[in-house]
């Protein structure tokens, strides 16, 4: 289906018209839950799996759901798919606020020669809408987006970089394919998106053949990898697919969709499917090996932290050595795990399941299950 920008507009405007007359969309975290928000599928024959999982049927919590974009700050394109460029993506996220695109009533896909960056000195809040029409392509040579709070490229805000409360970064209704970070070395995995600091919300966003560096004890993120979110509060995605079919997974040394140190993630109606760890020997590595191969879609290591899994399907991704499906460690055993509504099965390789197939963690942690099929 084709979507012009003036019925989106019009969809979202009575969506949040709807949603702020039963007062569920305050603009903070909390654990009360708002309705769910319009599903705009990213659907189209030609150009790969919907995003989400269609099975999905979790509540959105409120913050987590779609960001308004009906009186944008910039709008990339004047009707024409030639008027959609890399170099225009690049000025409208240095730039900042709320982006929308104008390219034309077709889909139509951006080839970026270099990632995108957000400036944490230009706005606190940058969305960036692609419609439900509109690809980022990395041509599987380059990163496609980048927001570091710590860099001083980017310049520094705050005298605590790493624990910020901006730029607050929404991916919402587009999709990011073929992005490489494989040439990255300080900043390494995230072959789309590589975040750190502030906060990060992904919604209706389609992950497709995205891959970083394929070795290494702690690098990885095929999609995405994200570092130091502001007050530890979570990373939301949201209604958004990671693969989806065979030849559109991501891949990675650890993480085969997404990666992170520290984080906690609250994952909604989404799909992981043909993910894979690239990586070998774990970590640390263990001798003659080049270390990683942990978490075929997720890999979640650090300290307190909380992986949270509403409405979402895991299956079909591969690993080499711990956790088909999910790879959580919490190192001070602070961390904890809730399912509900959830399907992980049929995910291939790997060893040390002690709770549950398909995932590595520690046999103490803390894990809910509810209404869901882990197999």
């Amino acid at each position: 289906m084709k979507y012009t920008t003036t019925f989106i507009a019009l969809r979202l405007l009575l969506c949040y018209t709807l949603l702020w007359g039963f007062s569920a969309c305050a603009k903070k975290d909390n654990t009360e839950p708002t309705t769910t928000v319009d599903q705009n599928p990213l659907a189209n024959p030609n150009d790969g799996p919907a995003a989400g999982n269609p099975e999905g049927k979790a509540a959105i919590p409120a913050g987590a759901g779609l960001e308004d974009v009906t009186n944008p700050d910039v709008v990339i394109g004047d009707g024409t798919p030639a008027s959609c460029t890399c170099e225009a993506v690049l000025a409208a996220v240095k730039k900042g606020g709320k982006i929308t695109f104008n390219c034309g009533t077709d889909p139509h896909t951006i080839e970026m020669t270099e990632p995108a960056k957000v400036f944490n000195n230009a706005t606190p809040d940058v969305v960036i809408d692609g419609g439900g029409l509109i690809t980022l392509s990395g041509r599987g040579k380059n990163r496609i987006l980048y927001m570091n709070t710590c860099d001083q490229d980017l310049v520094w805000t705050t005298p605590n970089c790493q624990n910020q409360d901006h730029p607050r970064l929404t991916v919402q209704n587009i999709t990011f394919a073929n992005g490489n970070s494989t040439a990255e070395t300080q900043y390494d995995g995230g072959g789309a998106i590589w975040v750190r600091g502030g906060r990060f919300k992904v919604v209706n966003t389609r992950f497709f053949n995205n891959i970083c560096a394929g070795t290494g004890p702690d690098v990885g993120g095929g999609a995405m990898r994200v570092f130091s979110q502001y007050n530890n509060l979570p990373v939301y995605i949201v209604n958004s697919t990671f693969g989806g079919a065979e030849g559109y997974g991501n891949k990675g040394a650890n993480g085969g969709a997404l990666s992170s140190i520290g984080v906690s993630w609250t994952i909604v109606n989404s799909l992981f499917t043909h993910n894979q760890a690239l990586g070998n020997g774990g970590n640390p590595a263990k001798a003659g090996t080049p270390g990683g191969g942990s978490g075929g879609a997720i890999y979640n290591d650090g300290n307190t932290m909380t992986l949270t899994l509403l409405g979402t399907k895991i299956e079909q991704n591969e690993v080499n050595t711990h956790g088909s499906a999910i790879f959580f460690v919490s190192n001070n055993r602070t961390g904890d795990i809730v399912i509900d509504g959830s399907t992980i099965q049929n995910n291939v390789g790997g060893t040390w399941y002690p709770v549950h197939p398909g995932i590595s963690m520690h046999d103490d942690t803390p894990v809910k299950v509810t209404n869901s099929v882990i197999k």
